[in-house]
């Protein structure tokens, strides 16, 4: 690798998360970035870089960034007053001290991760000092893929293989709810599997951009998900499709899964999905057939509603039924929330020094309770947008507004911070901290190339301020930030890596992993086999194998969607309002709504429509199209209100939450609604 201009960075993209990590160039002139750069250097992305990062350089000398200390002492009011850290910091303390330490909660978003996505290395110290210091910690896990992990692990299969193993041996990729367009770095990989001439099919509630890759697109009825894949596996049982060898040495529970799934017919589940029988005969012929075959399962959008945990538990069966696990080109392709076999980072966290307490469950329902009832009186907002992230949403405005405190670390403003933060402290980007990423095959260093804009600080600074000042003298025994960095690197996947080394390597180090899950065929279960019936459910009053779950809500005739695209990610820096390249892309929330479904209510393309049911309403501009089919609506997630609609109820028994390392409840985010012209 040849060595860089001096004032040339290599560095990594802030806005993006797994599996989709792309490396960048950044040109640093008389202290200020100039222009970006895909790094064509860097293994995973090649020089690509999509909008997004083209427009985080506009992070920067940006009129909207945070770049002080700000006070408001009379919440509801526009009215800030700058204030120096001491002051700011003192008067946090003041409040967490007040209250007792079980009342102080700390949410991390993912803007904490865009310095360290894959390590997590600020969300470990976040749980570090709750662990140390005895308060809540909201896990972010719950907003996002949490429920498709709890249906996977069950099953024992969380491990994916990696996109370059996709591209060079599938021989057919199924596109579970996987859109990957937003993902664009994978989406590449997908392009080169198309050219091989291997099989790809999509199955999703709408077209998206990665069914126009596809041979075969399946538009199946929101949360009907669990019902295909059963009809599938009753196909591939009943027919003698599946993989006897494998069945019998790596998975348990056939027998009771072949008389479980005997009813599942495709005629059954083409009832509820809205799927042609014999379009659903066909698939799982094909699956069964082809080898190997890879599944793509859809990130956050796929699998936070009510019952996808059911879906993903299920989808999880046909890999092993067709003994795809295990192989090169076949299992789970790469997909938000998984990771390679034997990859993981060091662990900080502490958890073996938690202090006792009264902890609230990590169960978004019961964290919307413990706000709303005055169990949580101070709230620390590290990076996170909680009324873009929640469901239920205006339950928990009420609740956060009758809290004592509200913090908000980040780069701008956002609408929670806008409502009810007591206090915003600035917080550094990406460039302006030592930072490093991890995808599941590299490790990648990323260097400080800025010096941090007004008076923004990193966040372990602030967390040692704030550990200081309450006698948590334990938190912090690093000496610097690369000695923390290196505590997470030391770990076999990493070799253990270190700063130094990855420096020497010019930033770039591969990690200790194959490319292929489950070479051994040793899966995370107690029988360390695939489990198609689970003993572990059952104990907790959960089904002991698959099932649909039927949730649905006659109340309201439309199925709400919503999900992720390539110039909208999350809510990222104010979902996406503060940079005026991704502001231009997306001025407004836009909803796809069917021809037939806007000819019977009158709404024309581009019209101010309003979304209601018994929970609220949220308002946005009318896409009338053919790409969604009738009964179903799609926008995409995290604009500020669009959560009002979701029910925020519990997911999961409170029992499930202790059953894996991971396990958190996330709660129902799909919602019945019904649309009408404004």
């Amino acid at each position: 690798m040849d060595p860089l201009p001096k004032n040339i960075v290599r560095t990594m993209c802030p806005m993006n998360c797994h599996p989709t990590l792309c490396g960048m160039l950044a040109e640093v002139e008389d202290g200020k970035l100039i222009k970006v750069n895909g790094d064509k250097d860097n293994p995973d992305s090649q020089g690509f870089l999509c909008v997004r990062g083209q427009a985080s350089q506009e992070i920067f000398d940006n009129s909207k960034r945070i770049l002080h200390p700000l006070i408001r002492d009379q919440r509801g009011e526009d009215t800030w007053r700058r204030a120096s850290w001491n002051e700011a910091l003192d008067l946090i303390v003041r409040n967490m001290e007040k209250v007792g330490h079980e009342a102080v909660a700390i949410c991390p978003g993912h803007g904490t991760a865009a310095n360290n996505f894959g390590l997590m290395f600020n969300v470990q110290l976040m749980q570090r000092f709750a662990n140390l210091y005895g308060c809540q910690f909201l896990s972010g896990v719950m907003v996002c893929w949490g429920l498709g992990g709890f249906g996977l692990a069950l099953t024992g299969t969380m491990e994916t293989n990696t996109k370059e193993d996709m591209a060079e041996n599938a021989e057919m990729i199924v596109m579970w709810g996987a859109n990957i367009a937003s993902q664009p770095n994978t989406a590449r990989h997908l392009v080169a599997v198309k050219k091989r001439g291997a099989k790809i099919v999509s199955i999703d509630v709408r077209r998206t951009e990665t069914t126009a890759q596809s041979d075969d697109v399946f538009l199946i009825r929101p949360g009907t998900d669990t019902a295909l894949a059963l009809a599938l596996m009753h196909v591939i049982i009943n027919e003698n499709l599946y993989d006897g060898d494998f069945v019998t040495e790596h998975t348990s529970g056939f027998e009771e899964l072949s008389d479980h799934i005997r009813d599942f017919t495709p005629a059954w589940a083409a009832k509820i999905t809205g799927i042609d029988a014999n379009r659903i005969e066909a698939l799982a012929r094909q699956y069964a057939a082809t080898g190997p075959a890879m599944i793509l399962l859809g990130g956050s959008s796929m699998i936070k509603g009510s019952n996808t945990w059911h879906a993903a538990r299920a989808i999880a069966c046909l890999p092993a039924l067709t003994g795809n696990f295990g192989v090169a080109g076949g299992g789970f392709g790469p997909r938000h929330g998984g990771a390679g076999h034997g990859r993981g980072s060091g662990n900080i966290m502490a958890f073996d020094q938690r202090l006792p307490g009264n902890y609230v469950a990590d169960q978004m329902s019961e964290i919307t309770d413990a706000i709303c009832d005055g169990r949580i009186r101070v709230l620390l907002m590290m990076g996170s947008n909680m009324l873009s992230s929640y469901a239920d949403s205006g339950r928990l405005a009420d609740g956060i507004d009758g809290t004592d405190l509200v913090v908000s670390f980040d780069l701008f403003m956002n609408e929670t911070a806008r409502r009810f933060a007591d206090i915003i402290l600035p917080a550094t980007a990406w460039l302006e901290e030592l930072g490093c990423k991890a995808t599941n095959t590299h490790l990648y260093l990323m260097e400080p190339a800025l010096t941090p804009a007004g008076e923004a600080r990193p966040m372990h600074d602030v967390l040692i301020g704030l550990a200081e000042r309450l006698g948590v003298e334990s938190f912090y025994p690093w000496a610097s930030q690369e000695e923390l960095i290196d505590a997470v690197l030391d770990h076999p996947s990493t070799g253990p890596a270190t700063v130094a080394s990855l420096r020497a390597s010019g930033g770039i180090g591969r990690l200790k992993v194959p490319d292929v899950a489950y070479p051994t065929h040793q899966y995370q279960t107690p029988s360390g086999k695939v489990e198609f019936f689970s003993s572990r459910a059952e104990q907790i009053g959960l089904p002991s194998l698959p099932v649909y779950d039927d949730r649905s809500d006659l109340s309201y005739p439309l199925a709400l969607c919503h999900g992720r695209t390539l110039t909208q990610f999350n809510s990222f820096y104010d979902q996406g309002q503060a940079l005026p390249t991704l502001a231009a892309r997306n001025p407004a929330p836009k909803l796809w709504i069917a021809l037939e479904d806007a000819a019977t209510r009158g709404i024309e393309n581009g019209g101010a429509i309003r979304l209601h049911n018994q929970r609220g309403e949220f308002e946005a501009e009318a896409y009338v199209t053919g790409q969604v089919p009738q009964g179903v609506i799609w926008i995409q997630h995290g604009w500020v209100g669009l959560n009002q609609l979701t029910s925020g109820e519990a997911v999961l028994p409170e029992g499930a939450l202790n059953l894996l390392p991971f396990t958190v409840g996330q709660a129902a985010f799909e919602a019945m609604v019904e649309v009408m012209s404004v």
